[in-house]
């Protein structure tokens, strides 16, 4: 189990990977001053997808990352 505060670098440096520096400034500044509730977009994310749809584009992803991690 990490930390909080790893849990809170780790997710801001895959904000910064995935969106840039600026974009996920505006990100996390539109989700504090807006009304959010995570757990209710959470829901609606991935309707239409099964767990198993899920499951293996994340399982895909994670291996695409680890292939990058092993060539550099």
């Amino acid at each position: 189990m990490i930390t909080d505060e790893q849990l809170k670098v780790e997710g801001l440096k895959a904000l910064t990977e995935a969106l840039g520096d600026v974009r996920a400034e505006k990100f996390i500044a539109l989700v504090m001053r807006s009304q959010f509730d995570y757990t209710k977009w959470q829901r609606k994310l991935w309707v239409e997808k099964s767990v198993e749809e899920i499951s293996d584009a994340a399982m895909k992803l994670r291996k695409s990352k680890m292939e990058v991690v092993d060539n550099v």
